[in-house]
């Protein structure tokens, strides 16, 4: 992955609703659940990661000011 490419974040309708469902087997909040319906779509897992990576990389943030 080069983070020179500017990757496009995924745009969603105006009203966009995300079905997710809460996992029974313990407790989990309504975000949580949402989170990890969301992160299932992969555009969004993949804006996810190159947003981490570009964030991981980024050597300003290691200078000292």
């Amino acid at each position: 992955m080069k983070l020179r490419e500017i990757l496009k974040s995924p745009v969603f309708p105006p009203g966009h609703k995300w079905e997710f469902r809460k996992r029974g087997d313990g407790y989990e909040s309504d975000v949580t659940a949402l989170v990890r319906r969301m992160v299932e779509d992969e555009a969004i897992r993949d804006d996810q990661r190159w947003a981490w990576e570009r964030w991981r990389n980024d050597e300003t943030k290691l200078k000292k000011p």
